[in-house]
């Protein structure tokens, strides 16, 4: 099979839709969009495209298209201007799916939590409870700062999972923590919006041989409450689940949340504050993970409410 060929636009922003409609319509198989500016852009607003003042625009061809033709009419038919820099890539054939393991090794979170590909369990100590994984298209493989933090403080919680609490993972993706904690102990169950979580999270289960509680679609989630919730999603996303999340959590149960930068810290606090007592946040890099314990006055109320009794 041949090689691939990207070409590589920066287009100012008023002519960046033409630019790819132009491009598909010379026989693009994928457009992707990249920051060519170091700008960053945390949490774009529910529903909106999330793109950069400097945008690169990248059309993947085959590789015995005239890519290099093809550039040479992108040039004739847009302003130089308007255009930027344009740039041609070839991308060797290989089993692009594959590509991630080459820099995929076995990581211990804590002192007995290991995330490993198939074939890395054989290189791990003797008392490892390991989490085999094949990272699919589903976020969550322990190489972001906001999972290990989660995989950390699981771990840091081994002798209490162990006594098997009802532990619910919002926003499974890959399934990783809800996985983890089903290993050291708990009764885990997972939930997400997007089908390719659950799927992912349910195929990633039975590859450990791990059988969840339950796997639920966000709409589906029952009206009940859970011992420990655990929830690595975007500091926006957390701070408008917080009566949601306190109303799931069981009085005196445990809520923790990540997917936090420093910066947003203490808008997630002013959040969970009314209903959780919240420890300080633990960090690693840039990013913050915060562990709060339910009140149980308000929680019996809200337990009552959830359940209808």
């Amino acid at each position: 099979m041949n090689d691939w060929c990207q070409l590589l636009v920066e287009p100012a922003a008023e002519v960046r839709e033409s630019v790819e409609q132009w491009l598909e319509s010379r026989g693009a198989l994928a457009i992707t969009l990249q920051d060519a500016g170091d700008e960053p852009l945390l949490e774009p607003p529910p529903g909106a495209m999330p793109l950069w003042q400097q945008t690169r625009v990248i059309a993947l061809f085959e590789g015995d298209a005239d890519v290099a033709a093809i550039a040479s009419a992108l040039v004739a038919d847009f302003p130089a201007e308007a255009l930027g820099a344009v740039s041609l890539e070839t991308l060797d054939n290989r089993v692009w799916e594959l590509e991630w393991r080459r820099d995929f090794h076995p990581m211990r979170f804590g002192e007995r939590l290991w995330i490993t590909p198939p074939d890395g369990r054989d290189t791990l100590p003797a008392n490892a409870v390991a989490v085999t994984l094949e990272p699919g298209l589903a976020f969550g493989t322990g190489t972001h700062p906001t999972t290990a933090l989660c995989l950390r403080w699981l771990d840091s919680r081994a002798d209490a999972l162990a006594a098997a609490p009802e532990l619910l993972d919002y926003g499974c993706g890959s399934g990783i923590l809800a996985i983890a904690a089903a290993r050291l102990g708990a009764r885990a169950s997972a939930t997400d919006l997007d089908p390719q979580a659950l799927t992912a999270c349910a195929d990633n289960a039975h590859r450990n041989a791990v059988t969840l509680d339950a796997i639920h679609a966000v709409a589906a989630l029952p009206r009940r409450t859970w011992d420990i919730i655990v929830a690595n999603i975007l500091a926006g996303t957390l701070i408008h689940l917080a009566p949601e999340l306190a109303a799931r959590t069981r009085a005196g149960g445990d809520l923790v949340l990540s997917g936090l930068l420093h910066g947003q810290v203490d808008a997630v606090v002013d959040a969970y504050a009314e209903w959780f007592e919240l420890l300080p946040p633990a960090r690693l890099g840039d990013w913050a993970l915060l562990h709060g314990v339910r009140r149980r006055e308000r929680g019996l109320a809200l337990a009552r409410s959830m359940t209808g009794k």
